[in-house]
């Protein structure tokens, strides 16, 4: 057959350890067959992030802009250990964090529905979209160690030099303090973000935070949210049949809990990085789930919600046999082809795309899978399959489906 055409390149961002690995097999086996790929190729590996000065994050996150959709491989972000290991010249920023203030995106993150992979709530039945806030909060936040006894404030200095101060905590020992942000045009993004991602999937949305006791912070998110929908989107949610609404965080969590599934919940920056964590892991596994990131301009960067999976890499470097599941970054690609000829009008790479996650579905659900997986099924006698065995699988079943 002949390869499927594309008529406008999307951002590629190669990342580290085993999912670099991962990354090159699947382009190899599961695109490049079938697609003439065109990219614009961006090594965001962490080698390379450090030779660059990180310079090639930014350009990368300026490509998206150009160029609308990006695919992204899992990359590290590193700690001190990994600055001896890698010899690094400072501890490099998160790269995701980077390219997500950039684009000023919020990201969604819902689980890959397999049968045979059993979310451990049993009243779950259909996917549950987290939708995370990806700017500010603690991962912008100022830290301090205090020593002993001393008063820490607040303070606001106006461009015109008045001052305004508010006490933190008057220390009587030792203690520790944190300073976070958040700006009010970012929430703004973030809330158009989700209600037009709501409209296009034609699902409900929750917002959920804690305004009862963050009664400026957390309530400006809300304020925010409220004055929005009311203005922008609530006529257009009325006719589409879907609803919006505003709940105390815990109060989510005890809805979701005893739900169906079914809807995005829309979470700040750090309650969507725990609670997309812990629905991947209730929902089945890290490397089931979906992640895409939308800006309120109409950029998209898909990527896996895991991470390098460093243990297997590790093994890998030995000559060891790994069963490393790929699902997430193939996702990631069919993600970003799908939006791409989605865009394009290029309906044979929309149908290719679609095909493709049928594969990794069938392949599953035929009992060929990763040791993650085949661990916790629910299909009897499943094969475990090694990281390049299951990417082949799923090859010869797209091979069926085309």
């Amino acid at each position: 057959m002949d390869k499927i055409q594309m008529t406008t390149p999307l951002v590629e961002m190669d990342g580290d350890e085993m999912t670099r690995i991962l990354w090159q097999i699947i382009k190899d086996e599961l695109i490049l067959p079938f697609v003439d790929l065109k990219s614009e190729y961006y090594d965001l590996g962490l080698k390379m992030r450090n030779d660059t000065d990180d310079k090639i994050t930014v350009d990368a996150a300026e490509a998206t802009k150009k160029y609308g959709v990006a695919v992204k491989c899992a990359t590290i972000t590193p700690n001190a250990a990994r600055v001896e290991e890698y010899g690094l010249k400072e501890m490099w920023k998160s790269p995701n964090g980077t390219i997500r203030a950039i684009l000023d995106g919020t990201v969604f993150r819902a689980p890959i529905i397999v049968k045979g992979i059993d979310p451990c709530v049993k009243n779950w039945k259909k996917p549950i979209t987290i939708a995370r806030h990806a700017y500010g909060d603690v991962y912008k936040a100022s830290e301090m160690k205090i020593p002993g006894p001393g008063k820490v404030e607040l303070v606001y200095i106006a461009a015109d030099g008045q001052e305004t101060r508010t006490l933190v905590h008057d220390f009587n020992c030792a203690g520790v303090v944190q300073g976070q942000y958040n700006l009010v045009p970012s929430i703004e993004s973030f809330a158009r973000s989700c209600f037009n991602f709501a409209l296009d999937v034609k699902q409900d949305i929750w917002f959920a935070a804690k305004d009862t006791i963050s009664k400026q912070y957390d309530h400006t998110f809300k304020d925010v949210f409220e004055e929005i929908f009311e203005k922008e989107y609530k006529e257009r949610f009325d006719a589409a049949g879907i609803e919006y609404f505003y709940t105390l965080i815990d109060d989510a969590v005890a809805r979701v809990m005893k739900s169906e599934g079914g809807f995005i919940w829309a979470c700040k920056n750090y309650d969507g990085d725990v609670m997309s964590d812990m629905l991947s892991s209730a929902f089945g596994s890290l490397a089931m789930m979906t992640s895409v990131l939308v800006s309120p301009q109409g950029f998209f960067e898909y990527e896996a919600a895991h991470g390098t999976v460093q243990r297997h890499y590790y093994k890998h470097l030995k000559g060891e046999e790994t069963s490393t599941n790929s699902v997430a970054t193939i996702f990631a690609w069919t993600g970003a082809l799908k939006k791409r000829g989605e865009l394009d009008g290029n309906d044979a790479l929309v149908d290719f795309a679609a095909k493709l996650e049928k594969a990794c579905i069938l392949t599953i659900e035929d009992g060929k899978m990763t040791g993650d997986l085949a661990r916790i099924t629910s299909i009897e006698n499943p094969v475990t399959l090694s990281s390049e065995a299951f990417i082949k699988a799923v090859r010869e079943k797209l091979e069926g489906l085309l």
